[in-house]
């Protein structure tokens, strides 16, 4: 079944871009939840890193102005049971995290899931799909960006800080112990120097 033609004038371009960015992360997000493995954690960063990304340009782009008030039905929100679960079980070791919701407004530390995060945010950016996919390229990125600055921003923030963790542990814990590691005692060889030894200073 064809798409009916988009409308958005000069938004068009960024709308299109926009729309295949949050297909790719939907795609994405849905394929790791099915049959995600080691590579889980990973993967999760780079897609919301990406989509960040376009969260960003959506950031940096003057607000969206809807002509009317009122905003088109889109349908029920989508059921992300399937997907929160399935992230779920396969972040066992690190789906909750500690994290200063608004750094600003309120400091105190409180217990997120990665899992509902990325929920969170596909089911935000599924709702503008809805929008694009009607034709409504306006209201679709309207939607994007209102909700950027109000929801999935945050969600996808705070669970790309926690995911970036979890790599960076990985990589550092494991330098770590090769630092430490027997064959050279606890005082590691240093950088092989180039050019040859260091010629003595002038007497």
């Amino acid at each position: 079944m064809s798409e009916p033609p988009a409308q958005g004038g000069e938004w068009r371009p960024i709308a299109d871009q926009i729309a295949a960015n949050v297909k790719n992360f939907i795609d994405g997000v849905d394929a790791l939840a099915r049959a995600g493995g080691d590579e889980t954690v990973p993967m999760l960063l780079l897609e919301v890193s990406q989509i960040l990304l376009a969260g960003a340009q959506l950031g940096a782009s003057r607000d969206v102005i809807l002509p009317t008030n009122w905003e088109p039905e889109v349908g029920a929100d989508p059921d992300l049971d399937a997907l929160r679960t399935g992230l779920a079980r396969r972040l066992t070791a690190c789906d909750e995290y500690a994290e200063v919701f608004d750094p600003y407004a309120d400091t105190s530390c409180l217990t997120f899931r990665i899992s509902d995060d990325i929920a969170a945010v596909t089911a935000d950016l599924i709702h503008g799909l809805k929008h694009y996919q009607a034709g409504r390229s306006l209201e679709a990125l309207w939607w994007w960006q209102y909700s950027y600055f109000n929801h999935w921003g945050t969600h996808g923030g705070a669970a790309l800080r926690a995911l970036h963790a979890v790599v960076a542990h990985a990589s550092l814990d494991v330098a770590e112990e090769q630092v430490s590691s027997p064959l050279w005692g606890d005082d590691p060889p240093g950088p092989p120097l180039l050019g040859g030894p260091i010629p003595p200073g002038p007497p």
